[in-house]
């Protein structure tokens, strides 16, 4: 059974925006730091963007061999 993924942006510090990927339980409960971006973004359409590349990379990574 797969965990639920879900992408955040957080601003720590105003214009800095950083990804983040939050997994959760089957209920979705209980959220970790899957990944999460070195740097920060100037803007949280880039975050936005990098975070989505970081998500399709772990979806990717956890995609069942000969599938993708």
């Amino acid at each position: 059974m797969t965990h639920p993924i879900e992408l955040t942006i957080v601003e720590p510090l105003p214009g800095a925006f950083v990804w983040q990927l939050l997994e959760t339980d089957d209920a979705g409960a209980h959220p970790r730091v899957l990944r999460k971006a070195y740097d920060a973004a100037e803007s949280y359409e880039l975050a936005l963007s990098a975070g989505q590349r970081a998500l399709q990379s772990e979806i990717r990574h956890r995609a069942p061999a000969g599938r993708g």
